[in-house]
């Protein structure tokens, strides 16, 4: 494994099962909170990574939503998985950051 070759040390896919486990409700409670209403910058941005995916190796659009608050920090608002990127799949983003309470 990658982590073998580089640290010397094995992680087991049980390990990573209890991990992913362990912060599954974090992550979803992360992923809708609610956003300010007003980000003067905002960085929209897709970037296609390979993953492994039921045994094959598939690479997928990782759509990202970044923006800088009234005091100038930068803030991850999300992250979302798709097949492809798309005009589509942006609005879905877009219209999940209104949800979220972005105004402007």
């Amino acid at each position: 494994s990658h982590l073998e070759e580089m640290y010397g040390t094995e992680v087991s896919p049980t390990l990573i099962s209890n991990v992913t486990d362990a912060v599954s409700e974090d992550v979803k409670l992360w992923q809708a909170r609610p956003l300010d209403a007003v980000y003067p910058i905002l960085y929209l941005d897709c970037i296609h990574v390979k993953v492994r995916d039921s045994g094959a190796v598939r690479t997928k659009a990782v759509y990202l939503a970044i923006g800088v608050n009234m005091e100038g920090h930068k803030e991850v608002l999300g992250l979302w998985i798709s097949q492809t990127e798309g005009a589509k799949f942006w609005l879905q983003v877009v219209t999940e950051l209104k949800n979220r309470g972005v105004q402007d």
